[in-house]
């Protein structure tokens, strides 16, 4: 029997420099610049965040966009209206949060959509309650939608007056809430 003078053999985490290898602890490694070292455990890097880019505004194509869907909005919003003869108030919704998101997605992080876009909303839906009404106005008396709304459009305002109620003014608040808070949300 003969003894050898070989050192003692090396496992072959600490063989391979692996600091995730079994056997190989935080306090055998030192954390590499810039990265933070977990405390009872493998150190695993954490990535630094990239700060964002710039936030685009573009208050011209905020304000086109929130116009266009102010009027698909009192278009659906009227159409509704005539074809069941009452205000819905998921309908109003739908309107204040096709214009926010439209004017917010748009045209960013510009505080003026916002308000513009309360404005639209109250307008969008006071143009939707007044296509409505001519559309009701319109079968009662037996007049095309066209003529009695762009030819008499007093008349239908004089009905409209008529027929607001509180709930009327409700649904003018309900839609520029939700137009404001979703071009907020949209824009961020």
């Amino acid at each position: 029997m003969s003894q050898s003078s070989t050192p003692p053999p090396v496992p072959p985490a600490e063989q391979s420099g692996n600091p995730y290898a079994q056997g190989a602890g935080p306090q055998d490694t030192p954390p590499a610049p810039g990265f933070p070292q977990q405390q009872g455990g493998p150190a695993f890097p954490m990535a630094p965040v990239a700060p964002t880019g710039p936030v685009s505004t573009n208050i011209g194509l905020g304000l086109a966009a929130a116009v266009g869907a102010a009027l698909v909005g009192a278009v659906v919003y009227g159409v509704v209206i005539g074809l069941t003869k009452h205000q819905i108030g998921w309908a109003a919704v739908g309107v204040g949060f096709l214009i926010g998101l439209a004017a917010g997605r748009v045209g960013g992080r510009n505080p003026v959509l916002p308000v513009v876009s309360v404005v639209l909303a109250a307008g969008s839906v006071y143009l939707g309650q007044l296509v409505g009404e001519a559309m009701i106005g319109a079968k009662e008396i037996g007049v095309g939608f066209n003529e009695l709304f762009f030819d008499h459009l007093d008349l239908v305002q004089e009905a409209w007056k008529a027929d607001a109620d509180p709930l009327t003014f409700v649904f003018f608040a309900i839609a520029a809430y939700v137009a404001f808070s979703s071009a907020r949300k949209a824009g961020h």
